[in-house]
């Protein structure tokens, strides 16, 4: 059996795996990532992840630490202003939140999920000391006082101080280590697809509440010569398959109707998707000689742009721990530390998320009330407004 040794193995290969195999290999460690899906790096090939994300300022630092904000940024469009509107308040709620009042950069940034992966490959493909393995995956692990022997699904051994499990909500690495984990269902999925539109979305991020879920425009940049903003469409369940079977035609007059017209009328621009929505987080971040980051350690719904940012902050503990003191790689005083730093912050915005989206599923017309009056108080409030303002953006 072909056996290598690493500082790092890296089982998942989506956006967090491939940061986390960036960072750590810009800072010097040896590592190998392995995902059974080659990553798909073209917008029009088949399974190309149509999805966009957005990155909080705390997260832009951050792929710079690890080399891939250069060669993000040109694609990346600007968030400067996150506008809520309540479309069931009389009349609508409309208010913004712009980034100016609390720094001189937006929110974040967002960008296309292909596009991310296409960049990233590239990156690891500069870095010699990291060892991409496209098509291969995780199978199993032992876990020695020395290091983790890894088995691989082509035969392979990795002999590593520190296995990172970045595998998704469905982790093997997380079932492997014998971690449980909790799971809320609400009953909920999403509908992604990017539109353009007659107005100008001018960087700005609006989330538009009824009932079922909120409908969220995300800036992108022009597509074919008009604005164009990719769209997450939360329902319950049922509606949701309902919508994304719809013909083309009549996806768009529902996708206008339930937007209250916002940016003039919708033009689909990018296949339909459909994605369940859950709220989930692992009993335990680690296990011996394990860490687990991003969804398999946490999932929450996509408000607030919270998901992908939480897990970059997963990611810079533990590099920062890593880099504080190499000799403890993978030892349980540097993943106990790890869990100690994390886990609050991990409970505190799932438990949060979790209350906003009950919030905005709801239906009754006082629950409605009572979420429009919340809003235009949290808005009124200057110190209340820019503290939720810095606590969206992890800087709190």
């Amino acid at each position: 059996m072909e056996r290598k040794n690493a500082d790092i193995l890296i089982a998942g290969g989506g956006v967090a795996g491939l940061t986390a195999a960036a960072a750590f290999g810009t800072a010097g460690f040896d590592v190998v990532i392995v995902d059974p899906t080659p990553p798909v790096t073209a917008r029009d090939a088949d399974g190309a992840d149509l999805r966009t994300t957005a990155f909080l300022q705390p997260a832009q630092q951050f792929l710079e630490t690890a080399g891939l904000w250069d060669r993000l940024a040109p694609d990346a469009t600007p968030l400067q202003v996150m506008r809520i509107v309540d479309a069931a308040a009389e009349p609508i709620v409309v208010r913004d939140f712009d980034a100016a009042d609390i720094s001189d950069k937006p929110f974040g940034w967002n960008l296309p999920n292909w596009l991310l992966r296409r960049e990233m490959v590239a990156r690891l493909a500069a870095l010699p000391n990291v060892d991409f393995r496209p098509g291969t995956g995780f199978a199993s692990m032992v876990a020695r006082t020395n290091a983790a022997l890894v088995n691989l699904t082509d035969g392979s051994q990795i002999s590593a101080q520190l296995v990172i499990g970045a595998d998704g909500r469905g982790s093997p690495v997380r079932a492997a280590a014998g971690i449980g984990v909790k799971t809320k269902r609400y009953g909920q999925k999403a509908v992604t697809f990017a539109v353009t539109h007659d107005a100008p979305h001018n960087n700005v991020s609006t989330e538009i509440h009824q009932s079922g879920g909120p409908f969220t425009l995300v800036p992108l940049p022009d597509h074919e010569g008009k604005p164009c903003s990719a769209v997450v469409w939360m329902d319950h369940g049922a509606e949701a398959m309902r919508l994304a079977g719809l013909p083309e035609n009549q996806f768009e007059a529902a996708a206008n109707e339930r937007s209250a017209w916002h940016y003039g009328p919708l033009t689909l621009a990018a296949p339909r998707h459909v994605w369940p929505i859950i709220s989930q987080i692992a009993d335990h971040l680690t296990g011996p000689r394990t860490a687990l980051v991003a969804e398999a350690a946490h999932v929450m719904p996509p408000i607030g742009a919270q998901g992908l940012n939480m897990s970059l902050k997963d990611l810079s503990c533990l590099l920062d721990l890593a880099q504080a003191q190499p000799d403890q790689l993978g030892t349980p005083k540097m993943l106990d530390s790890y869990a100690r730093q994390r886990h609050p912050d991990i409970r505190l915005r799932v438990t949060g998320i979790d209350a906003l989206n009950r919030a905005s599923i709801a239906g009754s017309p006082m629950v409605q009330d009572l979420r429009a009056k919340g809003i235009q108080a949290l808005f009124g409030i200057t110190p209340i407004r820019r503290t939720l303002m810095e606590l969206g953006l992890g800087a709190r």
